[in-house]
This record gives structure tokens, C-alpha cells and sequence, in this order.
């Protein structure tokens, strides 16, 4: 009896420590099933991403590949060139030797060949500024201007007659004030009148003198 229970636990003993190596193997099994388990999610995320990129590229390419087909003869700004000629290089004078070299054109000596004459110049000749006749006379800085009434105004402005001056005629329009006034004798007055203003013509003195009337 003895020997069969030494039979037993040491079948034990042998089981037990093959199911603690079976169960590791398990687990083992197991993690690397759960980490297969996200790649395989990320590369089903993937798939519709790459999906949708190739998507837009295909129909991106599909306008240009029309429009080039539907227009092929189109002007474009890089295809436009001068016209042949219309573009020539500037010459350059005064470089080296030639027609254009050391004299640059200009030829030899002389005032053509120099520096330009000032604006007016006519070749030592009289212009024409000097020879044209100038108008006689001066302006004289000393003239005095008067404003103008003659009689027949005065006639108008005083019917019953009576005293004209200067402060009188601005007040009734006739002249403009801080200005001189002169009487002249266009036209004929009847009523009686004294004048005192800047200046009087004679004739309008002879006449406001007949009408009965005073000049001061």
C-alpha cells in the first residue's frame, strides 16, 4: 500500500508542474492574440484612409488629362515671345575704335561736337527775342484812378436837386467806397446842385455852374 501511494504523488508531482508549464504557454498564446487584435484595427482604419487618398488623385488627374484634350492649341503667358527685331540692343558710343568709337559720332572739333548751347542761341547771330520791336511807353507808377459819374447819373440819383458827395454816392450805389470819384460832363442837368468830389471835368463845371449849381 505504501508503494501505491509513492506512485501517486509522484504523478502528481509530474502533472502539476506540466499544467504550471501549460498555463504559461496559454497566456502566451493569448498576448500575442490581443496584440494582433489593434494592428489588425489600425490596418483596417488604414485601408479606407489610403482608399479615400487614392480616390481624389484619380479624379484630379482626370480634369487636367480632359482639359488638355478638349484644349490643345491654348496660348499661354511663358509661350509669348517678341517678334524678331523688335528688340535691339542699345548702342553704346564711345567704345574703342570706329564710327563710333573715339569720336562716338560726333566727328572732330567744333560745337556740334562739344557740350549743347543754352536755349535761345541762334548762332551768334541777333535773336529773335532782340529783334522783335518792343511796345513804346511805360506804366506810369504814379497814375491816380478815379470812378467815373457824369451828369446825367447825377441827373438820375438827385432829381430835386442838392448837396453830392463822396460818402453820399456810396450810400446810393453809384461809386464803391475808399475810392476817388470824378464827375464827368455826359449829359445835361437842370436842378441845382453842389458838388463836392475828388476832381470835376470842366464841362461838367460850365454846366453845373449854368444849372445854377456850385462846384468845391
Amino acid at each position: 500500500m505504501a508503494e501505491k501511494n509513492e506512485a501517486v504523488e509522484a504523478e502528481k508531482a509530474t502533472k502539476a508542474p506540466a499544467k504550471k508549464a501549460a498555463a504559461p504557454k496559454a497566456a502566451a498564446e493569448k498576448k500575442p492574440a490581443a496584440k494582433k487584435a489593434p494592428a489588425g484595427a489600425a490596418a483596417a482604419a488604414k485601408a479606407p484612409k489610403a482608399e479615400a487618398a487614392q480616390k481624389p488623385a484619380a479624379k484630379k488627374a482626370a480634369p487636367s488629362a480632359d482639359a488638355s484634350a478638349s484644349r490643345p492649341g491654348v496660348l499661354k503667358v511663358h509661350h509669348l515671345r517678341p517678334v524678331p527685331g523688335a528688340n535691339t540692343a542699345k548702342t553704346r558710343v564711345g567704345r574703342g575704335e570706329g564710327s563710333k568709337g573715339k569720336t562716338a559720332g560726333r566727328g572732330t572739333k567744333g560745337t556740334k561736337a562739344r557740350n549743347t548751347v543754352r536755349v535761345g542761341f541762334e548762332g551768334g547771330q541777333m535773336p529773335l527775342h532782340m529783334r522783335t520791336p518792343k511796345l513804346r511807353g511805360f506804366k506810369n507808377p504814379f497814375r491816380v484812378e478815379y470812378q467815373v459819374v457824369n451828369l446825367a447819373k447825377l441827373a438820375e440819383l438827385y432829381p430835386q436837386g442838392g448837396d453830392v458827395t463822396v460818402s453820399d454816392l456810396v450810400a446810393k450805389g453809384a461809386v464803391r467806397k475808399n475810392e476817388k470819384v470824378k464827375v464827368l460832363g455826359d449829359g445835361d442837368i437842370d436842378v441845382k446842385l453842389t458838388v463836392s468830389v475828388d476832381k470835376v471835368s470842366g464841362s461838367a463845371e460850365q454846366k453845373i455852374v449854368a444849372a445854377g449849381g456850385s462846384v468845391k
